[in-house]
């Protein structure tokens, strides 16, 4: 863990020096939902706005130059980070509507009626709703399954028909923490002929997903979830599909219109209509930056060294169940787990009075939660600000929840 210091790390987020209703220093164990923020990304948004803020692309003046110069430079941030060209990173408001994205311009513009989508028992809503919306169009989706141990069916393969289209999967899974080898679906699906969607919500805040190496067709993320401001998000797009793709329709994203016809703009431009979030991408790109001076590898390490001791204390009661593997390399850093005897609301209610936040609940993924036998789950997930005496304090509040519920 040599270079990695999780409580100097902490100095740079503000969020965590405060004090909640109970006087205390919070315990943020809800990462997984979204992250708090360092100074560095907060500051990158304050001096935009102070210093910086116009209409890019559209102004021949200094201001609108600048402005211009900041978003074109978050984008080329965003596109080292995963390994990809500049012209492949379209900038939306967050992984859900870069889903949408792909369903409006790409699976209703090419799929026909009894055409098919295959996609995985544990996704997010994120990655089943949109897919869902073109049954109105014939389209239907198939499931691979999940194994007791949260991980994809073998032979999953075996799931593609000769209809089917495009597979959907996410890269990890925000309840089982699954690690899926999105490498080795994305060369399965396209020796099939299949496009393919990964679903990176999860995985991009955990480790830099290669575009390259993954070969998938689109990867989505969010900025909120590894460290950036909320209302940012990012498709990736492989140029030669892009190019084929209707755009969104309205501003700054035409090179002409006439009145009964319009030219459209060039990738990525033509899939980012109207006055862009240019303070959002500032602050993805500061993200970016952050992590990226952290070292990934280290972030790594910190990581399933917390996750190791959280599934620890969780062995220790009786009537507790983890969702997912129990194999810290073969997860991120989020574990979801349910208790015989205490309901995820009333646990995330005792952890609550004592400043420590966990999830409670469905976590858009009821499929997946029927699939498990249960209706809703309670989730601690942890980033590179958590320690090790936080999750002591999360194992100690289970152990007085099971007090007040009188647990034998």
């Amino acid at each position: 863990m040599t270079g990695f210091d999780a409580i100097k790390i902490r100095e740079d987020f503000p969020f965590l020096k405060r004090k909640t209703k109970t006087g205390k220093t919070p315990i943020y164990l809800d990462s997984a939902a979204t992250t708090q923020k360092p100074v560095q990304v907060i500051n990158a948004l304050t001096d935009y706005y102070e210093n910086k803020n116009a209409n890019p692309h559209r102004g021949i003046y200094e201001l609108s130059e600048i402005a211009t110069e900041e978003y074109e430079q978050a984008r080329k941030k965003t596109a080292g980070f995963i390994n990809a060209g500049e012209s492949e990173i379209i900038f939306t408001r967050n992984a859900t509507e870069a889903a949408n994205l792909v369903k409006n311009s790409f699976a209703a513009e090419f799929l026909e009626k009894g055409d098919r989508i295959l996609v995985s028992g544990m996704e997010h809503h994120a990655n089943i709703i949109p897919w869902l919306m073109l049954k109105k169009k014939g389209v239907e989706l198939d499931y691979i399954e999940i194994t007791p141990e949260g991980k994809l069916e073998e032979n999953w393969e075996d799931r593609i028909t000769p209809k089917t289209r495009m597979v959907c999967v996410t890269h990890a899974s925000n309840v089982l923490g699954t690690i899926n080898d999105v490498k080795e679906i994305c060369k399965i699906a396209r020796e099939k002929g299949c496009v393919t969607v990964v679903d990176g919500a999860q995985a991009a805040p955990h480790f830099k997903p290669d575009m390259k190496e993954i070969g998938c067709d689109f990867y989505a993320f969010s900025g909120h979830k590894m460290l950036g401001p909320m209302g940012i998000g990012v498709l990736y797009g492989r140029k030669e599909l892009l190019e084929k793709m209707p755009p969104f329709g309205g501003g700054d994203m035409i090179r002409s219109v006439e009145r009964q016809s319009a030219e459209w703009n060039d990738i990525p431009y033509k899939f980012e209509a109207g006055t862009p979030n240019v303070e959002g991408a500032v602050g993805l790109g500061a993200a970016i930056d952050y992590l990226n001076g952290l070292g990934w590898e280290n972030m790594r390490n910190h990581e399933e060294k917390l996750t190791g001791k959280v599934l620890e204390e969780l062995s220790k009661f009786e009537k507790i169940r983890v969702l997912g593997p129990l194999d810290t390399k073969e997860r991120v850093g989020a574990v979801a787990f349910t208790h015989a005897k205490i309901h995820p609301h009333d646990l995330a209610s005792v952890m609550d009075a004592q400043s420590i936040a966990i999830r409670s609940g469905h976590h858009c993924a009821m499929p997946l939660h029927k699939t498990l036998g249960i209706p809703a789950s309670a989730r601690a997930s942890f980033y590179v600000y958590n320690t090790a005496p936080e999750i002591d304090a999360f194992a100690e509040a289970l152990r007085d929840a099971e007090k007040i519920f009188r647990v034998k």
